[in-house]
């Protein structure tokens, strides 16, 4: 009989937060490891495509700065999967760095595994010939973008990881990985049903997500036995359920009863949900139906120009009843005057948000139509320079277009910031967003940090 296994997911997502009295009363048993996903294409391409991270330094900087001591003092591994946001190079170097410098002002040292998971040119050339099949209702993949995409990246699942295990490492800076990777790999390792481990990885990589009150910015304590798992928040102001547990199937899913990683179908449609106490609850019966042909999904984005936007409210009822004759007219002037870029190299966009920012809940509202309405104009072009030019002559615009029902000639805007317009950057679009049936190989490198 397999001694059980008890891991920690230290928050939904590393740089979130979380507790530390979740992390004193987790430490109070034995742990076997602690592990924490660190990145998710959520936020959009921008990230993979900059190589840049969409939760700050010191986010993270603090979030490992604690734990650090203890997996040294226990000598149990720290497994973080798709670091820094994205898992490309630019992001594991980031995390790697700030690992160095918690060792240096802490006095510790570790023996590090790291998984690179970029993918080279000429691996994408050779997918991109009859190789790539489109994910998530992504488009045919145009191999003439290959050479275009920034930062390329395969998400493996728990077979390198389960190599740094085998290896020692006492951290593992995974590059970008399946987020059941990290929590699924050391006990599929030690023997434990890949079903059940894929199924308890699937809830502890969101953390505290599937306790109540919900919060990703907090921890989860799994248990791992033979025919089951439990799960239970370490933070007394938190308890999970088996609504809440079983809640988390619908998390990310099409369909509650299975979903898929790499190593296969991870069927739920015979699981059970049962309270052992108040805030501990023990899931039985899922199972792996391992895949017939392996597949593992890549991910990239290109740039797609530059971003420049500008912020503004409208409280006329008259201009909000004509907001889409305004913004219809506003198109039509830049386009006449933006003799500085080609049309159709550029775009504008024209959102409307916002309750009561402008003069607040002092009138009532019109009949049918919003007291008010916050506008959002962007516009991308293929450079900085060209981008915020359009937003300054759509923003001026804007500002005084005409419409129907126009008594005086005053601005149609009012701008909260000065300046009114920002400068947003680069902007990408994922192009490569599909599954390959090519095998790929992942290496682990191993050094020392200290």
């Amino acid at each position: 009989m397999k001694e059980p296994i008890r891991y920690l997911s230290l928050c939904g997502l590393l740089g979130y937060g979380y507790s530390p009295v979740s992390l004193e009363n987790a430490l109070k048993e034995k742990l076997d490891f602690v592990g924490v996903d660190a990145g998710s294409t959520d936020p959009g391409p921008y990230y993979l495509g900059s190589g840049k991270g969409f939760v700050k330094r010191l986010q993270v900087k603090r979030d490992l700065a604690l734990i650090l001591p203890h997996i040294k003092e226990r000598n149990i591994p720290l497994i973080i999967g798709s670091a820094g946001g994205s898992g490309a190079r630019p992001h594991v170097e980031s995390v790697l760095d700030i690992i160095g410098e918690i060792c240096r002002e802490q006095q510790l040292s570790f023996k590090t595994a790291v998984i690179y998971s970029d993918l080279p040119v000429e691996f994408l050339r050779k997918a991109a010939d009859g190789h790539l099949f489109p994910c998530g209702g992504s488009p045919e993949f145009a191999p003439e973008k290959t050479e275009r995409l920034c930062n390329p990246v395969a998400q493996f699942g728990t077979e390198p990881i389960i190599e740094a295990l085998k290896g020692g490492a006492g951290i593992i800076v995974a590059g970008r990985c399946c987020d059941t990777a990290v929590f699924a790999s050391y006990p599929i390792w030690k023997g434990f049903d890949p079903g059940l481990a894929l199924h308890a990885a699937k809830i502890a990589e969101c953390g505290a997500l599937c306790a109540r009150p919900v919060g990703a910015n907090d921890s989860l304590v799994v248990e791992m036995y033979e025919n089951y798992f439990t799960v239970e928040p370490p933070n007394p102001a938190r308890c999970c359920t088996p609504d809440s547990v079983a809640a988390h199937s619908l998390y990310e899913q099409p369909d509650p009863n299975c979903f898929y990683e790499p190593e296969g179908k991870i069927d739920l449609s015979g699981c059970s949900f049962e309270a052992l106490s108040e805030r501990k609850v023990k899931v039985s019966g899922s199972t792996l139906i391992p895949a017939e042909k392996v597949t593992t999904k890549l991910e990239g984005a290109e740039q797609a120009g530059f971003r420049s936007i500008t912020i503004a409210g409208l409280r006329d009822p008259s201009a909000i009843k004509h907001l889409a004759e305004i913004e219809a007219g506003v198109r039509s002037a830049v386009a006449e005057s933006a003799t500085f870029v080609k049309p159709g190299e550029y775009s504008l966009r024209f959102l409307r948000y916002g309750v009561d920012a402008v003069t607040g809940a002092n009138e009532a509202p019109e009949e049918n139509f919003p007291r008010e309405v916050g506008l959002v104009i962007e516009a991308i072009a293929p450079s900085q320079e060209q981008a915020d030019a359009l937003i300054g002559l759509a923003r001026s615009k804007a500002l005084h277009q005409g419409f129907p029902e126009r008594k005086a000639t005053a601005g149609n805007l009012a701008f909260p910031f000065s300046p009114s317009d920002f400068s947003g950057g680069a902007v990408y679009e994922f192009s490569l967003y599909h599954l390959t049936d090519l095998p790929i190989e992942f290496n682990v490198e191993m050094k020392v940090i200290s």
